[in-house]
């Protein structure tokens, strides 16, 4: 089914591609000869050769020549994330067709479409930038624009389907990794179904690593599907009771249970129904010790325990040479493994290196992850499951499978985000074992029993059955690929309907979308800025009310990530450098603008280094902000926001200083996700946290990381934050204290109840107030509403100057903004209704 007229099936018939050029046809065939002969490109071909998949060279070529849909499958290893590329242009430039061959090789993640593309340069004895590049956000090194390979992110292929629907100028589009369900890639392969109907020339690969190859074939209308047989040495799997009987390992943090309690103790069905009955079963076969038995009745054998690790690596550090993978599921378990082992009176010497693999990390430490280590020096990776696919480690020969996965899920009912560790599937338990035997044959301990892993499921759900769909509506909108809804049942496996529905009303609450579902002004201007539309927003209030600086700082750390590095260990000095910085500010947003500003000034001055190192600072996070800063600057220009490029120019900044002004900008971009203080009863305490509630939960939590956690005192009851998550309890991630103005400027519609002198503007932040105030702002907001939609449909540089309408309005907003007076008493602004459950401290 095409899409609306003024879409894609508008297009059918019309004739799109590639032009061919015998010349340059005749000039890649000649370089391509003289390529091949060459010293380098000859000993990396030997190498190529001995791949599975160049074994299959000829029927993969075959089969993309005669279908225009192949799925092709193949193990981690067998190289089909280097090969098929090439084949594909190897034989076009043969065939003298190469003028018309642009391959488009997409990756789910940065890292993968930098160190492949690469890899393919180097195969190809050439600098990356001749036939092979790669393009990521705010990096490219871009190939030749015919006869070439280009390796990207699924996201850059989404921004050129803007400019060109059906993307006109590639004749290949391989779609890597497809079984890591994310959701870009998923959206892609949905988009590309539509795209075949109107490009019959251009040609689809879909590459998983697993075998669901069936899965996608099924989709496409039954295609073709290859499958390429990896070569890995044999792989020895041991589980749970195998590693206990080995290690005599006892978990101490529960009672021995007498035999007749156990059942009765497990709560857990699951545990009774299957665990247990296998556990008798072991008993009666006498293979493992009644230690071991014992042990596997436990609750706590079905928790991830790093002791049990610990003491498996003294295990594996007597057995022969050969690098370890531990898989575990996030940076908490990573960092108390990696301190544990450095304080461990065998391991942490100097026979051992240690790599921690995880995002938090600075990348340079992570490139070592490759190297081979010295003689006599066994390597030890901590990883999470980021080592399962998207990079190769070639010397690991034992992997130890925590079993546990981090991931992020989107609870309908709670409407929250939640990130808790949960059970792998089969198929990240295939993809850790297959990781230990690439070089020899390999070792896996999976802290499993074999009768949990009969209760896995098979595979990952995908991503955009377990989030929030905002950013995916946005893409539906302004690629015209009609009503969201019908369009989403479409994809491969359909997000739940309830969740496109709460999706489509916040954007309709920031005004994105209007009741019809169209794109507003503003929700065009959000769909095509390569951030989420509340960051975006953010960036869009801060050009217009010329205090750019600081919320593009802002923009850049909640789109990336924040600065701070914290050694294990450190981290009480981490949270006092913190709250150094931040002065009293009260805002985790305004702590990395003050942290980013001070490190300009210190790169001028020539003390970068000196810097970071005194306030545990990554220098590579600060400089991927620097990026991300230009980067939004261009896009603002571009939209005609401002008419600078120049992030520090003065004309774009002229109420930067003002920080009451940037709280409201930060506001007015992360609403509706607003907390209020709670007034503590009695005096406040250092030990007594501050009591925090949001419209759904009656009690939430500031994130550890957070520099607000240990306030004990808020001089305003509002707190702005990025976002919640539920892992051992509700956190919020992110916040800033804000008064209450920029919620009544910012907020949703305002109501005012005369009855009982209460500005309502969600029916969770309520205010009392005089009539005559509340008409005030009433009639203040109502302008300033006019004037932003005007401007967001008519983007130019703000007039200041007062003599003019915009710019006496928007002075009078300012100052009201600027001198934070009170609408109301404090103790008024609390609520009866709201406070009944203040008592209750469960």
């Amino acid at each position: 089914q095409l899409r609306d007229s003024d879409g894609l099936g508008a297009l059918k018939g019309e004739q799109f591609g590639l032009i061919r050029r015998e010349d340059l046809d005749e000039k890649l065939y000649k370089d391509m000869v003289e390529q091949q002969t060459s010293k380098l490109y000859q000993q990396m071909l030997e190498v190529r050769k001995k791949l599975p998949s160049y074994k299959m060279r000829d029927e993969i070529v075959d089969a993309i020549q005669k279908h225009q849909v192949v799925v092709l499958s193949g193990e981690t290893g067998c190289g089909k994330t280097t090969q098929v590329a090439q084949f594909i242009l190897e034989n076009a430039i043969a065939d003298g067709k190469g003028s018309t061959c642009r391959i488009v090789c997409t990756q789910p993640r940065r890292i993968s479409a930098v160190s492949v593309a690469q890899r393919v340069a180097d195969e190809r004895g050439e600098k990356l930038g001749k036939s092979v590049g790669y393009q990521i956000r705010l990096e490219s090194v871009l190939p030749r624009s015919e006869g070439s390979i280009l390796f990207c992110t699924t996201g850059i292929v989404l921004q050129w389907l803007q400019g060109d629907p059906v993307l006109s100028q590639v004749s290949h589009l391989v779609l890597d990794e497809i079984h890591e369900r994310d959701m870009l890639s998923d959206f892609l392969i949905c988009i590309a179904k539509d795209l075949i109907k109107v490009r019959p020339d251009l040609k689809i690969v879909l590459m998983s690593a697993t075998l669901n190859a069936k899965l996608f074939s099924e989709y496409y209308g039954g295609c073709p599907m290859l499958h390429i047989p990896g070569f890995t040495f044999p792989v020895k799997e041991y589980y749970l009771e195998d590693v206990l009987e080995i290690t005599r390992f006892k978990f101490q943090d529960e009672r021995r249970i007498p035999i007749w309690k156990r059942r009765e103790h497990k709560e857990n069905k699951e545990f009774e129904e299957m665990i247990a009955p296998y556990i008798r079963n072991l008993e009666r076969s006498q293979k493992y010790s009644s230690q071991t038995l014992d042990e596997l009745y436990k609750k706590s054998s079905e928790e991830l325990n790093v002791e049990l690790i610990l003491e498996l690596l003294r295990y594996i550090a007597q057995q022969p040479p050969g690098a370890v993978l531990i898989f575990l599921p996030g940076w908490d378990k990573i960092s108390k493994l990696h301190s544990m082992i450095q304080e461990d009176r065998m391991l942490g010497g100097r026979n051992y290196l240690v790599i921690p693999l995880h995002s938090m990390m600075p990348t340079a430490n992570q490139r070592e992850v490759f190297d081979r280590p010295p003689k006599g020096v066994r390597k030890i990776v901590l990883a999470t499951n980021i080592a399962e696919t998207s990079i190769t480690i070639d010397d690991i020969v034992y992997v130890v499978d925590g079993g546990f996965i981090k991931m992020k899920n989107y609870d309908k009912e709670a409407n929250v985000t939640t990130l808790l560790p949960q059970w792998v599937t089969l198929a990240n338990a295939r993809q850790r074992r297959g990781r230990a035997g690439r070089v020899q044959a390999g070792i896996c301990y999976h802290l499993f029993t074999r009768a949990r892993e009969q209760a896995l499921d098979e595979y990952p759900l995908p991503e955009i059955q377990r989030s929030r769909l905002e950013e995916i509506i946005l893409h539906i909108k302004i690629l015209r690929l009609g009503s969201v809804k019908p369009f989403l049942l479409e994809v491969m496996m359909p997000p739940d309907p309830s969740v496109v529905g709460v999706s489509l009303q916040m954007l309709r609450a920031i005004n994105a979308l209007d009741e019809s579902e169209n794109l507003t002004p503003l929700g065009f201007h959000l769909a095509r800025l390569p951030v989420d539309p509340l960051t975006g927003r953010m960036l869009l209030m801060a050009a217009i009310f010329s205090c750019v600086g600081p919320i593009l700082t802002v923009a850049a750390s909640l789109t990336f990530k924040d600065p701070f590095i914290i050694p294990l260990g450190k981290e009480k000095i981490v949270d006092e450098v913190k709250r150094r910085l931040n002065r009293g500010a009260k805002s985790d947003h305004l702590l990395v603008v003050t942290v980013y500003d001070n490190w300009e000034r210190a790169c001028q001055y020539g003390n970068e280094r000196q810097y970071c190192r005194d306030n545990f600072l990554s220098s590579a996070v600060l400089h991927q902000l620097k990026n991300f800063r230009k980067q939004f600057m261009s896009l603002l220009y571009e939209h005609k926001f401002v008419n600078t490029c120049n992030p520090r120019a003065g004309e774009v900044n002229r109420n930067s200083e003002n920080l009451a002004l940037v709280r409201a900008i930060i506001t007015a971009g992360l609403y509706p996700n607003v907390a209020r203080v709670l007034p503590n009863s009695g005096r406040p305490s250092p030990h007594k946290p501050v009591r925090i509630r949001t419209a759904q939960e009656k009690r939430v939590a500031l994130h550890p990381k957070s520099v607000n956690e240990k306030e004990r005192k808020f001089e305003h009851p509002w707190l702005i934050y990025r976002e919640k998550i539920k892992s051992s309890q509700v956190f919020i991630h992110d916040s800033s204290m804000v008064p209450t103005y920029p919620l009544l400027f910012f907020g949703e519609k305002l109501n005012y109840d005369s009855s009982n002198g209460v500005i309502n503007v969600d029916g969770f932040v309520r205010v009392r107030s005089s009539q005559h105030v509340a008409h005030l702002v009433q009639s203040l907001r109502n302008v300033l509403d006019q004037l932003l939609e005007h401007k967001i449909s008519h983007p130019r540089m703000t007039r200041w100057e007062k003599f003019t309408k915009e710019g006496a309005l928007l002075h009078t907003i300012v100052d009201l903004i600027s001198s934070e007076k009170r609408i109301t008493e404090e103790p008024q602004e609390y609520f009866e209704d709201q406070d009944d459950d203040d008592n209750d401290d469960n």
